[in-house]
């Protein structure tokens, strides 16, 4: 399936990347970091599912450079970009799961487990497993991702 897709983006844990497809060619490439526990669908997990997933609502088109969001809203501080934690900074783009039994679905919803992509403070770490089920990416990276893509864009989460 994923072949026949000229725009999506393909997520490889193994390599910590992100890729953006256009028109069957990657256009971009970007560092991430996925979660520090591993790979898992399961709510209360903290891992990062796997499968075919796709953007439901882009969320913070005009927040600041470190902006924190708590429950998918601004509020209105701003994190330090070299400090660490496990906040939602800058960009938010919501994930939603397609594949039942697998990231939808009772207890391994991606969108019940609100999995995102999106900023962190704690640039230091990308590139490496670090984060609490979400895909991070640095700030002013997921605001150019942000801006290259479109809601309903397919998102393909591999190994």
């Amino acid at each position: 399936m994923l072949k026949e897709l000229s725009d999506c983006i393909i997520v490889r844990i193994s390599q910590q990347k992100l890729y953006l497809f256009s028109r069957g060619q990657v256009i971009k490439t970007y560092p991430i970091s996925t979660s520090k526990y591993g790979i898992g669908n399961k709510s209360g997990s903290n891992k990062t599912p796997i499968g075919l997933h796709q953007i439901v609502s882009k969320i913070g088109r005009d927040a600041s450079l470190g902006s924190i969001f708590k429950r998918r809203r601004n509020t209105g501080k701003r994190a330090s970009l070299r400090g660490g934690g496990d906040l939602i900074t800058t960009r938010i783009l919501r994930l939603a799961g397609f594949e039942k039994g697998i990231n939808k679905g009772k207890g391994i919803d991606s969108f019940a487990r609100c999995i995102y992509i999106h900023g962190t403070p704690g640039e230091d770490l990308i590139g490496t497993p670090a984060s609490h089920g979400c895909i991070r990416m640095k700030n002013r990276d997921i605001i150019e991702l942000f801006d290259l893509v479109k809601n309903g864009i397919i998102v393909k989460i591999a190994k």
